[in-house]
């Protein structure tokens, strides 16, 4: 459908499932540019009480006598086949955008730099928007996380840039044409559409190809997948980083711990190697190192200060439920939405420089494509956990596999020798996990917003035993040396 921005001004745009984290960022970017918008979604939630009182209009339950006052609707992949509002709009002939091809029109209207990859995508566009942003640059973003620092999940700025997390588990992000892009890691994910690592590259490939004439690429040469994109184009300016010497921007990790990081980093150049000196963080892990080298090499290359890269990754909070840790005087409680077992084995290898007497995994498998394929990654990736708990997958509305279920993945992690308990529903995870508690636990809950719901009430229980063995040693109690990010 050809449109332009311009053109939507003064219209109702509809959004189907607005209440997900990146199509209510798509009614934020709207809004500023005279764009009446609605939508709806299943049920309610804290985005879309936000939206509301930002001026959308949400409704719950999908009705087709929602489209009768609309314009333009917009919907996305996770919009299931046969909703009703989606059927109506086609039978009525109205224009329909998937929400990639609403976003690359905000995109194509500034001078935007997408950042993409299999993990840390939220991050370094967090990074790099909150950079700009202590830089008095006033970006815009568009990011599928809350990031602490920035407030919301979208924002239209007042300066010239944009920054945008570019999805590519549909492959839809080839409908986007960013000035500038980054390709942070590459490994097979979303096997509900990608058919082999192959058919990812090859949809990486046909992204960076549809860049406008004189963009740029940002890639992690470190990284195997990356390097294999890399490597098929030709004729796009390109800037590397990463440890490896060949790299562009190169860093060397001075401190990582499971609170905080220290790293250096410096710039190859035809006047030779310019130090740009060290870094600090304050989000764990070296996976957040190379996130942050990916948005100073962005940064730099965009022609800002250095000191100010320094001050602004000094001061990054993180992302909400990225590594959100809750304390309870030595036990810790670990909220991550990893899925993937790539990213998975770094937030492990991370809570693991804490010196738990116990690290916990407690994983809730996502899709029977992702546990078939992956079963043996998942397994190498968790490891480094003593205990690993399992509870019922989610399918996401995939056709069952057969032979292929939960148990079956619990049964395949025990073959690789790993200690797994499987515990079926959700809620008697925590009377589980206590039941084993030591001195100092570390528990990490891999999954979403109703397993977190499980990691809250785990870190209640942790405070109840602390509270009651303060009170059993006469007020004396047991706090952690660390703070939780």
């Amino acid at each position: 459908m050809g449109m332009t921005l311009g053109e939507l001004a003064g219209k109702r745009v509809h959004l189907l499932g607005i209440g997900g984290i990146g199509v209510s960022a798509l009614a934020r970017l709207l809004l500023p540019h005279g764009v009446k918008v609605s939508g709806c979604d299943v049920r309610e939630s804290v985005l879309i009480d936000a939206l509301r009182s930002e001026g959308v209009t949400v409704d719950i339950g999908h009705d087709p006598a929602h489209l009768d006052s609309c314009d333009v609707v917009v919907y996305s992949t996770a919009v299931p086949k046969g909703n009703p509002e989606m059927a109506a709009a086609l039978q009525r002939g109205m224009p329909v955008l998937h929400r990639s091809e609403l976003l690359a029109l905000l995109v194509e209207a500034t001078e935007s730099v997408g950042i993409t990859g299999t993990n840390g995508k939220g991050t370094v566009s967090s990074m790099l928007t909150w950079i700009l942003e202590v830089a008095g640059r006033e970006p815009g973003f568009y990011i599928g996380a809350l990031c602490p620092n920035l407030g919301t999940n979208a924002r239209c700025g007042s300066g010239r840039h944009l920054v945008a997390e570019l999805d590519e588990s549909d492959g839809s992000l080839v409908n986007i044409h960013p000035r500038q892009a980054l390709l942070n890691n590459l490994e097979l994910d979303h096997l509900n559409y990608y058919k082999s690592l192959e058919h990812a590259v090859d949809t990486l490939v046909r992204f960076f190809e549809g860049l406008p004439a004189g963009a740029k690429g940002y890639f992690n040469v470190d990284d195997p997948g990356v390097r294999t994109v890399m490597n098929r184009l030709n004729g796009l300016a390109k800037v590397t980083f990463g440890k490896s010497a060949e790299a562009d921007y190169v860093y060397q990790e001075r401190v990582v711990t499971d609170t905080h990081s220290r790293f250096s980093m410096a710039r190859r150049s035809a006047e030779g190697v310019i130090d740009l000196g060290d870094f600090e963080l304050n989000v764990p892990g070296a996976y957040n190192i190379e996130n942050a080298a990916g948005a100073i090499a962005v940064a730099c290359e965009m022609g800002i200060p250095v000191e100010a890269c320094r001050k602004a990754l000094a001061s990054f909070l993180g992302l909400h439920n990225r590594y959100t840790v809750l304390e309870a005087g030595l036990h810790r409680v670990i909220k991550d939405y990893m899925s993937h077992p790539m990213g998975m084995r770094k937030v492990l290898a991370t809570a693991a420089l804490g010196s738990p007497e116990r690290l916990v995994a407690v994983f809730k498998p996502y899709r029977y494509t992702m546990i078939r394929y992956h079963a043996t990654n998942y397994a190498e990736a968790l490891a480094r956990a003593d205990e690993v708990v399992v509870t019922k997958m989610w399918e996401a509305d995939e056709e069952p596999i057969p032979g292929v279920d939960t148990l079956w993945l619990v049964e395949e992690l025990r073959k690789a020798g790993l200690n797994v308990s499987y515990v079926e529903e959700m809620e008697p995870i925590v009377d589980h996990v206590a039941a084993g508690a030591s001195r100092k636990d570390c528990v990490v809950f891999f999954g979403g917003n109703d397993l977190f719901e499980i990691a809250e009430k785990l870190h209640r229980t942790y405070e109840q035993m602390r509270r009651e063995n303060s009170s059993e040693q006469g007020g004396f109690e047991e706090t952690g040396d660390v703070e939780g990010k």
